[in-house]
């Protein structure tokens, strides 16, 4: 009897043993957390301000700017600043996405519990990085699409969904080029534009939005000498005056309407004016007046489907100016 309890005992110790490991080595692959979240692989991204450990695979992430970046590579976007939803182009993918503010509130960054924050504006980035890793990316940090998409599929580590995204983009770049081939001159020239609620006139590069990456980068359309010499070059927009616009016209003029709230004149006046109506682009009905919200956003997924209506605009324009 004595024996058989010893062994019954022993037995009994054995498996409380056994256990115990079983227990610890469950803690340990799942990082010792109590609500048993699998433990997360890190790694070392080189950013532009210092070496940072982020999930090598993050599932969720936070931005001021750059859910559309993110979706190009598939990533999961919990939390975005203000202006994203007022893209048309992302209406779908936003629709679970909460609004953390413009700036950036850290208290709604807090409560998404994000594994990843990315932003453009550094102001509060000692306080989000005790939320979470935090990356900064500087504007104009990436050039055209191609450098954006590897540039956020390496940091959301979705480096085969930026390669598939590229290889639709060009596939529909090609596309574009060769349905414009047979309406617009080979040497014609196009110019971006944007003419504000206070009256002001700008003139746009190839990577501030309005287009430019759309028009300048996938449709390889050329800019005149003046904003190719004074504006290209430089990588900065330039405000002109009035009486100026003629030296940095272009045979398709493409003007972006900045009236957030729909009470400015500003546009209609231009309009009115003598140096307006004898721009050539003008007389030749060349000139295409766009929506700000439309044209605003340069994220990949954005200059995609600006690729396809200016395409679709320069064609439909040459047919009107042929009957």
């Amino acid at each position: 009897m004595r024996k058989n309890t010893l062994v019954m005992g022993l037995l009994v110790l054995l498996l409380l043993f056994v256990s115990a490991c079983s227990g610890s080595a469950s803690k340990e692959s799942t990082g010792g957390s109590a609500s048993g979240k699998e433990k997360t692989e890190m790694r070392t991204y080189k950013s532009t301000k210092g070496n940072v450990k982020i999930p090598v695979h993050p599932k969720r992430i936070v931005t001021d700017f750059y859910a559309g970046e993110f979706f190009s590579v598939g990533a999961n976007v919990v939390g975005s600043g203000s202006w994203s939803f007022d893209n048309p182009f992302l209406k779908n993918q936003m629709k679970d996405v909460k609004d953390i503010g413009d700036p950036v509130s850290v208290e709604k960054v807090m409560e998404l519990q994000p594994d990843l924050i990315v932003v453009m504006n550094d102001e509060n980035v000692d306080k989000l990085k005790k939320i979470a890793p935090t990356v900064v990316v500087p504007y104009n940090t990436a050039k055209n699409v191609e450098d954006t998409v590897e540039l956020f599929g390496d940091i959301a580590g979705a480096k085969n969904e930026a390669k598939s995204f590229m290889a639709d983009f060009n596939k529909k770049a090609a596309a574009a080029k060769k349905k414009i081939a047979g309406v617009i001159d080979k040497d014609a020239t196009f110019g971006l534009y944007e003419n504000t609620d206070k009256g002001e006139f700008w003139a746009f590069n190839d990577n501030a939005g309005r287009g430019g990456q759309a028009i300048y980068n996938a449709l390889g359309l050329k800019a005149p000498k003046k904003i190719e010499q004074d504006i290209m070059k430089t990588g900065e927009m330039k405000q002109l005056s009035q009486e100026v616009i003629p030296e940095y016209a272009a045979d398709y003029m493409f003007i972006t309407d900045y009236n957030p709230k729909g009470e400015s004149k500003t546009l209609d006046k231009l309009k009115e004016s003598s140096i307006w109506k004898n721009l050539d682009a003008v007389k030749k009905n060349r000139v295409f007046i766009n929506d700000f919200d439309t044209y605003y956003p340069y994220d990949p997924i954005s200059v995609s489907k600006q690729v396809d209506l200016i395409a679709d605009m320069l064609v439909k324009r040459e047919k009107e100016n042929q009957k």
